[in-house]
């Protein structure tokens, strides 16, 4: 599975550079978000611009445990780069009830930046 992972301070972005996500890769992504987590990392963005094909909404399960991961440590579990062509099986999945999805890597960032604001503002750190 080719991807790549840009590591700064607050956060991760893990770029899948697939053009499918299928079974064949799901499964290392779900290893990557594993290991991403066990290193610290508590903010987890997944970009899936370059993805134009999902053929079976159980594929998008590792999206999930991501979104777990995330949340069990008080951080955020983001995707964006959906586009049309991927966006119907991301709706049939429901997917989107339990995952946090928005349409650019900039609003993610911010997302995060904001999330981070609010807890230090109540004193969640």
């Amino acid at each position: 599975m080719k991807f790549s992972v840009d590591k700064h301070d607050k956060y991760v972005t893990l770029k899948l550079k697939e053009p499918r996500f299928t079974n064949d890769n799901a499964p290392g992504l779900k290893s990557e978000l594993y290991l991403l987590n066990a290193e610290g990392y508590k903010n987890i963005i997944v970009d899936l611009s370059h993805v134009k094909e999902c053929n079976d909404a159980q594929d998008l399960s590792c999206l999930l445990v991501g979104d777990r991961l995330c949340k069990s440590v008080n951080g955020l579990f983001i995707v964006t780069g959906i586009n049309d062509e991927i966006a119907p099986i991301i709706e049939l999945s429901n997917i989107f009830h339990s995952v946090t999805f928005v349409n650019t890597l900039e609003e993610a960032t911010d997302f995060i930046f904001m999330d981070e604001l609010e807890k230090e503002f109540r004193g969640d750190k």
